[in-house]
């Protein structure tokens, strides 16, 4: 057998493992594939080809066993069973830029599963791996290794504090700042998902001089972007009123109020997420939301908005009205009882109702003025209604009697009480009556329309 002859077996094997990992790949996109090739132990045969000598090969068989963990926890417990994360993560250091991402995908599609899976790509040291990939000159190694370590950061504290031991965040930063704008999006979501576990972590996502890069982006023309920052800024505001504060002197307001007008969907509702999560914290921060024109677009965006989408701004209002009289009465100025009151009789969801109902309360709550417009919008029916009905949860119904008996306590429009008095469980009439109590005696007009209106008759 001459030498040449000799080189063709060697050609023939190369073909043979090209054409496998190729077709194994290939078919790991379908979903009815994967079951057999998981019978026929192609985890097993895959391990070997990511340590082979011909770089294709190395790439092709990361992305089989990347799309393979991808489908599911089982296969994504294969891998590391059959302990191939340290090859990658190896690899993932000497490898040429095609490889590193097809490495960060696997370490991904390991991650996305669970903490535990997670936890087993931390400790592989992949963390120490995919780091300095945030650093590579090319934009698409950055975003599968920024990627990877969003998955790694989204299921727990713990996680996201390895991903900020490991240094990420400063350079999550830098790539925030990078033209691509698919890197800007994943940096943001990552950031994102380390941010929203505790307010320590949140901190230092903002001791790297986050805020002042995402900031702008809000008035980006990328719809997915402006979904991903104004996530990431309610993250951070969320926690605690000097990270909200931080947010708002970035100067997001009013550029994240026209978010609340924009085109897509997630975009708005993230929108208001955020203006909710800043809302929340202190009378102060309220009061810049609704002088920068926040209370109107919040209504508006009760009323634009389908179904669980309009739930950030019904909370947002509520938060708003909670804290004083001016406020709530800036709510019912820009005309946002009306949009409230129909969501809670129109949504047919249980927790959005619930919170329409206690927005209500926070708005009617304050003084006789503001219950008045509460019931001259015929809001205080509907919330006995919620509050009676058989199907209605315990936490609507508790809802519901918290706001009807709050803002009851200071109603003094008897045209609106009086039906109550005939609908109402004895609990409620208590407080009906309370209100008759105190006012008829001073006002001769109203006890003739008591009585005229049968009031007197169905006591008795």
């Amino acid at each position: 057998m001459s030498g040449v002859s000799v080189l063709q077996h060697f050609e023939a094997y190369q073909k043979a493992r090209v054409a496998f990992v190729q077709s194994v790949a290939e078919a790991a996109t379908r979903p009815q594939n994967i079951e057999v090739m998981q019978n026929a132990g192609v985890m097993q045969l895959l391990r070997p080809l990511l340590l082979d000598s011909v770089p294709s090969i190395q790439q092709s068989a990361a992305l089989a066993v990347g799309r393979l963990a991808n489908f599911s926890d089982d296969l994504a417990e294969a891998v590391v069973g059959n302990e191939i994360l340290p090859q990658l993560v190896y690899s993932l250091s000497e490898q040429n830029r095609f490889y590193k991402k097809a490495a960060a995908f696997v370490l991904r599609a390991v991650a996305k599963h669970s903490p535990d899976l997670a936890q087993a790509v931390v400790d592989s040291q992949a963390l120490d791996a995919l780091v300095p990939c945030l650093e590579e000159f090319d934009p698409t190694v950055k975003e599968s290794a920024a990627w990877a370590i969003g998955y790694i950061a989204q299921h727990d504290a713990s996680l996201a504090q390895s991903v900020v031991d490991a240094g990420a965040v400063p350079l999550l930063v830098l790539c925030l700042q990078e033209p691509e704008i698919t890197l800007k999006r994943i940096s943001a979501s990552a950031m994102s998902d380390i941010c929203k576990h505790s307010p320590e972590l949140a901190q230092a996502v903002v001791d790297a001089g986050s805020v002042a890069y995402l900031a702008p982006l809000i008035a980006h023309p990328d719809a997915k972007l402006k979904r991903q920052v104004c996530g990431c800024l309610a993250q951070i505001a969320k926690h605690s009123v000097d990270l909200a504060e931080v947010v708002v002197e970035a100067e997001i307001f009013p550029n994240i109020l026209n978010c609340l007008k924009d085109n897509d969907q997630l975009v708005r509702k993230n929108a208001a997420t955020a203006v909710r999560e800043v809302a929340k914290h202190t009378p102060e921060l309220a009061k810049l939301i609704v002088n920068s024109g926040g209370a109107a677009a919040l209504v508006d965006h009760v009323s634009d908005a389908p179904g669980n989408a309009k739930l950030p701004s019904i909370m947002a209002l509520g938060f708003i009205a909670a804290f004083s009289e001016t406020l709530a009465l800036a709510i019912i100025v820009s005309k946002g009882v009306a949009p409230l009151k129909e969501a809670l009789v129109d949504e047919p969801e249980d927790h959005i109702k619930a919170a329409c109902a206690w927005s209500l309360g926070q708005i009617g709550r304050h003084t006789p003025d503001h219950a008045r417009a509460l019931a001259e919008a015929d809001v205080l029916r509907h919330l006995l209604a919620c509050m009676v009905h058989e199907d209605s949860s315990e936490d609507l119904k508790m809802k519901s009697r918290r706001s009807l008996k709050a803002v009851l306590a200071k109603c003094t429009h008897l045209q609106a009480l009086q039906p109550l008095l005939r609908d109402s469980p004895i609990k409620v009439q208590k407080y009906v009556l309370r209100q008759f109590a105190q006012l008829l005696p001073h006002d001769v007009e109203a006890r003739r329309t008591f009585v005229q209106n049968g009031g007197l008759q169905y006591l008795q």
